[in-house]
């Protein structure tokens, strides 16, 4: 199995064996229930889609209900598709813990950025802006955006102000210092998307 499901926990520091100061963010990974496993005569590919957080029943969906009580598991709030190594064999109800990063160097983690609403191209885009004396009337505006001449319109991809933030995006080959399997956390070196509470993706790294 190549990933995990997790909960962003916060930042801070920790040191090395050679007595170096890192910033590492604490993550809290599983302990996952297998929910269901996929297989290439039922569903054509080979796969496991494990759970994270527990949910209230009744906020959920019957159909969902039905599908967790099928595995024997409680409800979660979270649930994913991970890939399976070559002949690793689960069965729905087993739990995966963070120990299944034990010996692992570089993770990927992915998450959803903060929502920073509304913002203009100074923020969103860090645009050098206009002249900010001399009679500038562009300071922190986009200014021109298309010309009188041909094509004559706005081209697209055009960098303006918008919505900032709220996206999913990817932290990888973040190193890993520490597993901490009593405590279901793993710190990794750097930061990670999200904010602190948001769940979080854990995989390991695809690149190294």
């Amino acid at each position: 199995m190549n990933g995990l499901i997790g909960r962003k926990v916060g930042m801070t520091q920790v040191y090395n064996d050679q007595g170096r100061r890192i910033a590492v963010t604490v993550l809290e990974a599983g302990p996952c229930p297998v929910v269901q496993v996929k297989t290439p005569d039922t569903d054509g590919y080979s796969a496991v889609q494990l759970g994270f957080a527990e949910q209230k029943p009744s906020r959920l969906p019957k159909a969902e209900v039905k599908h967790f009580e099928k595995a024997g598991v409680k409800p979660c709030k979270v649930t994913k598709e991970f890939a399976l190594d070559d002949g690793e064999v689960v069965k729905a109800g087993d739990a995966v813990t963070v120990n299944m990063f034990d010996g692992v160097k570089y993770v990927d983690v992915s998450g959803i950025t903060k929502g920073r609403g509304f913002a203009g191209v100074f923020r969103r885009y860090r645009i050098g802006g206009g002249p900010m004396t001399h009679g500038g009337h562009s300071k922190r505006r986009i200014g021109s955006i298309g010309a009188r001449d041909l094509p004559g319109w706005v081209e697209k991809g055009k960098r303006m102000p918008g919505h900032m933030g709220c996206v999913n995006r990817k932290a990888r080959n973040l190193a890993v210092v520490q597993v901490r399997g009593e405590e279901n956390l793993i710190l990794v070196a750097g930061a990670v998307p999200g904010a602190k509470g948001a769940v979080v993706i854990i995989r390991k790294a695809l690149k190294k």
